[in-house]
């Protein structure tokens, strides 16, 4: 064989291997960057507050909480920035509260979606715990 067959083959050899390299590495997740591992987290009413998902390293970038609210009490004003926001609500009946006073109903079994750059409370107007997850995730 002539060497210059050879460095050929070597070449190609030696890209195949660099590609498989890198698919690997991103199909894994970012290069360098920790790959998230898969959890359970066990969701207590006996608490007001859990924090399920608090993005990287936890996950890719999406964070999630848990929220129980008694009767009459609002989790406060806030937004969303340059986030969506989806509410799943697990038990009791609430609203959705906007900055233009516009108004929307939660209750169990329904899931909820509030778009980015929304100022906005959730609000329990039921007789029972509100309880909700909610999951934020960046828009890109």
């Amino acid at each position: 064989m002539r060497i210059d067959t050879l460095l050929a083959d070597y070449r190609r050899i030696v890209a195949v291997v660099v590609l498989a390299l890198t698919f690997t590495a991103l199909s894994v997740g970012q290069v360098g960057q920790p790959h998230p591992r898969a959890k359970a987290v066990a969701l207590d009413s006996s608490v007001k507050e859990l924090i399920v998902l608090n993005g990287p390293p936890e996950s890719m970038g999406m964070k999630s909480g848990y929220i129980v609210l008694g009767p009459g009490k609002s989790v406060g004003k806030h937004g969303t920035g340059h986030h969506e926001e989806l509410l799943v609500v697990l038990e009791g009946a609430g609203e959705m509260l906007f900055k233009d006073g516009s108004k929307l109903p939660v209750k169990a079994n329904t899931a909820v979606y509030c778009p980015p750059e929304t100022e906005h409370d959730v609000m329990n107007s039921g007789n029972q715990a509100l309880r909700y997850v909610y999951v934020v995730a960046e828009v890109r």
